[in-house]
């Protein structure tokens, strides 16, 4: 078993695309969903058969919640991959690079702009801090939403694209998600009052959002999302990305990779 340790943004990617040329079967990420974002990615950009498993140290660790090793310490975390079966998961790609877990537009990577401007928060409050704050001094940006039999257009809280079941850590924006069923779970969350606001994240955190009138939910392999006040800002798996566009596309490839799911 070989050991290495990545020393800035993007090594991630670069180890374990080594690692594939090395001949490596698995690719073992040990950290959160960031660390898994780029082994991902590194996994993604080539042609491999190799399987990524996860060990969780992060803060949010969702990724790990879907296979089966969320809420495991290192030693037992590792114990479950040894009999973990080899599952194909999907991954989607938006303004080219891939996702496994979440994308969002809107509210969401305002809250990451805030977490990372607030290194000194842990756990829990991590999320919930900066969710309060942002809130304040946000200003709902005019998207347009488009998919197949889907379209709308307004002031709009956030987009949050799923393959996985929550995002920011305990937040379950897509409770039935499947990240091996083809489709995204898009949630999108219509401009709310601050009373209203309060009222939703406690039903975003049970799952139970899903009736609120200012929520929709479509599933889709394909979906544009245009922003014609000011250019997109968004997150990839909870990473800040600002492509400095006003239209993007996110779509789903069904299959695309192998993923250890704990038994």
């Amino acid at each position: 078993m070989d050991v290495a340790r990545t020393d800035g943004p993007g090594h991630g990617r670069e180890l374990a695309a080594a690692a594939v040329r090395q001949g490596a079967k698995h690719v073992i990420a040990v950290g959160g969903d960031g660390t898994v974002h780029e082994v991902a990615n590194g996994l993604l950009r080539t042609a491999t058969d190799a399987a990524l498993g996860v060990v969780p140290i992060g803060s949010g660790n969702d990724f790990a919640k879907l296979v089966g090793v969320y809420g495991h310490d290192p030693v037992r975390a590792v114990a479950r991959l040894v009999t973990a079966r080899s599952r194909r998961f999907d991954a989607g790609r938006v303004c080219d690079e891939w996702f496994v877990n979440s994308v969002g537009f809107g509210f969401g990577p305002a809250v990451v702009q805030a977490r990372n401007a607030m290194p000194h928060l842990r756990g829990f409050l991590s999320y919930l801090v900066p969710i309060v704050k942002t809130f304040f001094k946000f200003e709902p940006p005019v998207f347009e939403v488009v998919a197949p039999g889907f379209r709308e257009r307004g002031y709009m809280m956030m987009v949050e694209v799923c393959n996985g079941t929550t995002a920011g850590g305990s937040y379950r924006f897509a409770p039935d998600a499947d990240p091996a069923d083809g489709k995204m779970d898009v949630c999108l969350i219509r401009r709310v009052s601050l009373p209203r606001f309060l009222v939703a994240i406690p039903r975003v955190m049970r799952g139970t959002h899903l009736t609120m009138r200012e929520v929709a939910l479509i599933k889709t392999a394909k979906l544009v999302i245009r922003s014609p006040e000011q250019p997109l800002v968004l997150h990839v798996d909870g990473e800040l990305r600002e492509p400095g566009v006003n239209e993007c596309t996110v779509e789903l490839e069904r299959g695309r990779w192998n993923v250890l799911v704990a038994r």
